[in-house]
């Protein structure tokens, strides 16, 4: 008798039942327990027994919004293998509907499965009560479902931003740092003091609360030093920038003072003890907007001040009257006249001059500030590519990192990040630093990439992040323990070899998973 296959099985009647290739892929917000990736797995896995199905690859997004596609790797992943004819299965298993995406545009979500069937693979939604077949019923279906799984984020979005909004009122922090001279306590339900969470620190019980009080004395004396500087001596930011750092004294995150910590310190009303939200949104993932002052949420008098408030009101008049709005011919003169006296021009010379609109603002009125500089006559030695990408990877760094210290506390780990350099401490057991690797194109028309590790810090474990040749989203991972690291400098080609391809991942789940810790209730099911 013919031995069976993976391609095909044997039953009792003597036929055999080609097996079919399939790949499964799972995804989890932060949105609710009962759709861990685990358990979308075990659903998918009776699915693909019940239909005669072979799973043999699996794609996996943990801790991502189903909002984009953007920071969503695995599915990334599937649809450039798919459209790359990479994929070495027929069939692709979603667990429902939202798990391929809440997108807003519930086109976007149909286009990717058009990819994917106009590459002859199709894609079953295992927990839902149709067959996704093509015919009539199941595609009114399925559009309503789509629209449905859409409509359910903006609904939340609405329901956690209402809910955000009451706990302002109520004088309760939502998020951020605290700010030099300031401190978050955490209070339990009754308001009682449950003790100062540190840097990196979250509180751990749901209906815990944090509110802001006056940190050590020595700095809530530097903060009103600064205010008397600026108000009665007339100093200008940078001028209080340079006196701080003579003195020796170091900012919030023990760097040193610069025109823009000082601006923020002078300007945040968080000093006089009010509570402001919704000065900036960015709702479902879509564009950042800045909210006009009618629709900021505030509690005033919500914390204690540690400034008074005729002299905060009297610090905003002044800078008022000093940033008074620009047309664009006067920021184009006085960026000319800003080239003329410096013989070059950069975002930090820019936001570091005095009488100047920030580099923030040249951006927003022209697109870009290398737009702003050809408009002065200014070239850059370097590429004007390399600029803008560097500034996107630099905002991207943020991101990445508030999503690594997410992802691991979702899983119940605990994560501390030193404000100093970055370094990450995971459950007091492994540390990690995370580098990303631009992309970079040779003259032949090859991809490198160049990681340099922080060996002075001595990680146990490096994160590199290689992205793609857009410079955009992430490529892939490499998890570089320390020990076999021989070079603080490593450069990367698009394939090196089992000895650095082995530490490499699509994704960060490996890592997350390093970092996971289970409740004492599951491990005794």
């Amino acid at each position: 008798m013919e031995e069976p296959t993976s391609e095909t099985r044997e039953v009792v009647d003597n036929t055999k039942v080609t097996t079919i290739r399939a790949a499964e892929y799972v995804r989890m917000s932060t949105e609710h327990q009962k759709y861990s990736t685990e358990n979308q797995s075990d659903a998918i896995r009776a699915y693909a027994t019940q239909h005669q199905m072979e799973i043999v690859s699996t794609y996996s997004d943990s801790g991502k919004s189903g909002l984009k596609i953007e920071g969503r790797a695995g599915l990334q992943s599937l649809i450039t293998d798919v459209e790359e004819g990479n994929a070495s299965f027929e069939v692709i298993l979603v667990y429902d509907i939202s798990r391929w995406g809440r997108f807003q545009d519930a086109d976007e979500s149909a286009y990717y499965e058009h990819v994917c069937r106009r590459n002859n693979i199709s894609l079953h939604f295992c927990a839902e009560q149709f067959e996704n077949d093509g015919s009539p019923v199941s595609t009114i279906v399925k559009g309503v479902k789509r629209a449905m799984a859409g409509e359910y984020s903006r609904e939340l979005s609405s329901k956690v931003f209402a809910g955000q909004c009451r706990l302002i009122e109520l004088g309760f922090r939502q998020g951020g740092m605290a700010g030099y001279g300031l401190r978050r306590m955490r209070v339990d339900q009754n308001g009682h003091p449950q003790g100062v969470l540190r840097f990196g620190e979250h509180k751990s019980l749901q209906t815990d609360r944090v509110i802001l009080v006056p940190g050590p004395d020595d700095e809530v004396e530097t903060v009103r030093w600064i205010y008397r500087q600026f108000v009665d001596q007339g100093m200008f930011e940078s001028e209080i920038a340079a006196s701080l750092n003579e003195q020796g004294k170091l900012s919030e995150l023990r760097r040193k003072w610069t025109r823009g910590t000082v601006h923020q310190v002078l300007t945040s009303e968080k000093y006089i003890g009010n509570n402001v939200y919704n000065r900036r949104s960015y709702k479902l993932k879509k564009t950042r907007v800045e909210n006009s002052p009618e629709t900021w949420i505030r509690s005033d008098g919500a914390f204690e001040a540690i400034v008074e408030a005729h002299v905060f009101y009297t610090v905003q008049g002044i800078i008022r009257e000093r940033n008074r709005r620009y047309s664009e011919a006067e920021m184009i003169e006085r960026l000319k006249g800003l080239y003329q006296q410096h013989g070059h021009l950069s975002g930090l010379v820019i936001d570091e001059a005095e009488g100047m609109p920030s580099s923030g603002s040249y951006h927003r009125r022209f697109g870009s500030l290398i737009r702003a500089y050809q408009l002065v006559g200014f070239k850059p030695d370097r590429d004007y590519r390399y600029i803008e990408i560097n500034r996107h990877l630099r905002q991207l760094y943020d991101v990445i990192v508030s999503d690594t210290i997410s992802s691991i506390e979702n899983l119940g780990g605990k994560i501390s990040r030193n404000p100093v350099n970055d370094l990450l401490d995971i459950n007091g057991e492994i540390t990690a630093s995370i580098a990303i690797a631009r992309c970079q194109q040779t003259p032949a028309g090859s991809f490198r990439w160049k990681i340099r590790l922080d060996t002075g810090l001595t990680p146990d474990i490096t994160i590199a992040i290689r992205m793609d040749s857009s410079n955009e989203t992430p490529l892939d991972y490499y998890l570089l323990p320390m020990f076999d690291m021989t070079s603080n400098h490593l450069r990367l080609a698009e394939e090196n070899g089992l000895i650095l391809d082995a530490f490499r991942f699509n994704t960060l789940d490996y890592f997350f998973a390093m970092a996971e810790r289970a409740r004492i209730s599951e491990i005794a099911i």
